[in-house]
């Protein structure tokens, strides 16, 4: 009994690093804005659930093959982060925050009643059945597999950028510094617009992965994004490792918290951790005081 207890907790522990994967790729996008805008988009789950639109529509509706309408869904949702930007987010920079939390929050509920206009409220999938892999009596989705090597390869590759190009250092340099950095001659409306535009193709990135694991509906960023801001808080608001750090810790709460009950208990267990957290260290696991 003993054997088999274990196995089940090491196969919730696996499941728990895999589908933090994803969450890492959608609070590395959500922390890059914030860390340059200064901005928290809270809709930025509701992009994530037009691109799985976008996946659904081109894949399952009209036989686009799969890379290339994950391509589309990329580029579409990463146009779509900085339309945000330009047309919301731009001209109230210099607003108090609330207001800007009120305009995302106002985006937020459009896209949702917008997306159920056009697409209605009923649930739809790719009807794509990817295998269940079985490694010593332990049983892992291919989906998850699959998302959460594809979620650290793109991890790898926005590091790269923010690294060993111009513009990535650019981006670095204005969300330690941003007034500095003006005034040396960083072009910060250039560097907001890549930013919104990176950070737009990453939850397009996430969309294509989560689209394989569950069915899009006009609601489903609330599956995603409220576990998403909490990522990036409890790791330091704009502090990129700490998104990723918090997101692999919570990720396995939820995941071994469902092993012992509902998984939404453990989702109850993940947002109290949160909660105790925000008392022992309120600027977040990496944030600065």
């Amino acid at each position: 009994m003993d054997e088999i207890f274990d196995i089940f907790l090491l196969e919730a522990l696996i499941n728990g690093i895999l589908f933090g994967g994803v969450l890492a790729l959608l609070s590395l996008g959500l922390n890059l804005i914030f860390g340059v805008v200064d901005v928290v988009w809270i809709c930025y789950a509701e992009l994530v659930m037009f691109g799985m639109y976008t996946m659904y529509w081109l894949a399952g509706v009209y036989d686009v093959p799969i890379l290339l309408a994950a391509v589309a869904a990329i580029g579409l949702v990463a146009i779509l982060g900085l339309l945000v930007h330009v047309l919301i987010i731009a001209p109230i920079l210099g607003s108090p925050p609330i207001n800007q939390l009120l305009a995302t929050g106002g985006l937020l509920f459009f896209l949702q009643s917008a997306a159920t206009l056009m697409f209605s409220i009923e649930f739809r999938n790719l009807g794509l059945r990817l295998p269940i892999l079985e490694f010593n009596e332990m049983y892992f989705s291919y989906a998850r597999l699959l998302a959460f090597g594809v979620a650290l390869v793109g991890m790898a590759a926005v590091y790269l950028f923010l690294t060993r190009t111009y513009i990535g250092a650019a981006i670095r340099a204005i969300s330690q510094d941003r007034e500095v950095m003006v005034l040396m001659g960083v072009d910060s409306k250039k560097v907001y617009w890549v930013t919104a535009l990176v950070g737009g193709g990453l939850a397009g990135l996430a969309a294509c992965l989560l689209v394989l694991q569950y069915d899009v509906h006009p609601f489903v960023g609330i599956s995603f994004g409220p576990i998403t801001f909490i990522i990036c808080v409890l790791g330091g608001l704009g502090n990129m490792i700490g998104g990723f750090v918090a997101a692999f810790i919570l990720s396995i709460i939820i995941s071994v918290g469902g092993l012992y009950s509902e998984m939404e208990w453990g989702y109850v267990l993940a947002f109290v951790f949160f909660i105790v957290m925000m008392f022992i260290r309120p600027q977040g696991l990496l944030g600065k005081k």
